[in-house]
């Protein structure tokens, strides 16, 4: 059984034994009611109907006349009338009560009463003359002359409670459909509570399961201030850390998958290096020997040219490759980054000319020193350059915007242009090692940029890429200077 048909089960249960209980009190109270009200009433008729009479029974003694006038009072709710004499016999009584002489005998009212004393009791009579059986309310009052304290005798008045049960049945049919829909409103609050409870749950429910398939992304939008809010908060909170561990956990994953990426690289590099660069400085050294003969023709110098060019490519290759290998020390030092961006402009400035491409500088004023390796930084600045001026038609547009970021406490550089953009395919692929776009070049641009920012723990990263050109930003942390 589900937590929600469980609480359900319960409520109802509750719900059903609390109506029910106050039902039958209510009940209770509005028979009893209804009884005080009957006795009240009677009460009050059986003293006027004293009151019409007493100059006959004080002074006239005249008990036809009493009943004469009490008989004129009976109907189908006052069903008998008796009085009595001070010594408790029998004065003027209706038919029924002569019809029934054990009415006269039941007399209650000792001598003592006084005038605002009564005596009541409920009874189930057959009398005679009347019918069925019936239900009875008997009030017995005395009687006082006027400015005596003795009292003279006694009326006894007989009502009928034949329709007492009809009002208690209305009464219990209007308590029940007033019950029955306190506990249909009470079933549906419940169920909007439960499903205000459970609904929370399910959520949670389903969001463990997708949690445990690997699926860290998950969060309970509850606004709830109670304690399954709280719950709820707790996991919003809970799965946020378990993504940054996984985040965390993938990224050292890259570093490790990386660094034996490197490793093995730099073992084909040593092979590499120590296979080719001996030939190929033999050959290098022949070459210059054979194009300083006189006797070459111009055929023949512009072959050796070409060689000494191919050569000349070998080698950098193997630079390059080795560079990116091998676990290089950062010289540090306190560098402004606005000399560093400048230098590497600098050695780009007759390729930006003869390119006509606008180079637009936007640098914040009063930027703090960095401590960085100068030549490394530089050298990635320079890649970052050299990237954007090969993707610019003639007459494009370069930026280099240069501002600090104070809440992560580090320095932006970001070099965008106006050029064709990167392939979507190619976005993943543009730091591994000896992935290239270019008809020249062997890919090992931006993978040691990456490398050379990481080592001074900054960020390389690609922010923009369509139609429009293509935005690089290079995070480098600074230290303030006390």
């Amino acid at each position: 059984m589900s937590l929600r048909t469980r609480f359900m089960a319960t409520v109802i249960a509750l719900l059903t034994v609390l109506v029910g209980a106050i039902l039958v009190f209510v009940e209770k109270h509005e028979v009893r009611s209804m009884l005080e009200e009957e006795k009240s009433k009677a009460v009050w008729i059986a003293s006027y109907i004293a009151l019409q009479n007493l100059d006959p029974l004080l002074f006239l003694y005249d008990h036809e006349s009493v009943e004469e006038n009490i008989e004129g009072w009976i109907d189908e709710k006052l069903i008998y009338i008796a009085f009595f004499e001070r010594n408790n016999k029998p004065f003027a009584a209706t038919q029924v009560v002569k019809n029934n002489p054990e009415l006269y005998r039941s007399h209650f009212l000792d001598q003592e009463v006084g005038q605002e004393g009564y005596f009541f009791d409920l009874k189930r009579l057959d009398l005679i003359g009347l019918g069925k059986e019936q239900q009875v309310l008997e009030i017995e009052s005395p009687i006082f002359a006027e400015g005596s304290s003795m009292r003279w005798g006694a009326i006894k008045v007989g009502f009928s409670l034949k329709d007492l049960p009809q009002q208690i049945r209305k009464t219990r049919l209007t308590l029940i459909i007033i019950g029955s829909a306190g506990l249909l409103v009470g079933i549906l609050g419940s169920l909007l509570l439960a499903r205000g409870i459970t609904s929370p749950l399910k959520k949670l429910v389903e969001a463990t399961v997708n949690i445990s398939r690997g699926d860290f992304s998950q969060k309970i939008d509850i606004s709830a201030q109670d304690e399954v809010g709280d719950l709820a908060r707790s996991f919003n909170e809970m799965t946020h850390r378990l993504l940054l561990a996984r985040e965390r956990m993938e990224a050292t994953n890259r570093k490790l998958i990386q660094a034996e990426k490197l490793a093995s690289i730099g073992r084909i590099s040593a092979g590499i290096a120590h296979e080719i660069r001996n030939p190929l400085t033999s050959v290098k050294l022949n070459i210059q020997k054979i194009f300083q003969s006189e006797k070459l023709s111009e055929l023949e110098k512009e072959h050796l040219s070409l060689s000494q060019q191919g050569i000349q490519q070998i080698e950098k290759f193997v630079k390059e490759l080795l560079n990116y290998t091998r676990a290089s020390e950062l010289n540090l030092d306190w560098f402004s980054i606005e000399e560093i961006v400048e230098e590497s402009v600098k050695m780009m400035d007759d390729s930006l000319a003869l390119k006509n491409i606008h180079l637009i500088r936007d640098y914040q004023e009063k930027l703090p020193q960095v401590y960085v390796d100068g030549d490394k930084i530089r050298q990635v600045v320079l890649n970052i350059l050299r990237n954007a001026y090969e993707a610019v038609d003639d007459g494009g547009e370069i930026r280099i915007v240069l501002d600090m970021i104070k809440a992560s406490k580090k320095i932006r550089i970001e070099i965008s242009d106006n050029g064709p953009g990167i392939r979507d395919k190619d976005k993943e692929l543009i730091y591994e090692p000896f992935f290239t776009t270019k008809a020249t070049g062997i890919g090992l641009g931006l993978a040691n940029a990456r490398k050379v920012v990481e080592q001074h723990m900054g960020t390389i990263s690609l922010i923009k890429s369509g139609e429009k050109g293509t935005i690089f930003e290079i995070c480098i942390p600074y230290e303030e200077l006390k």
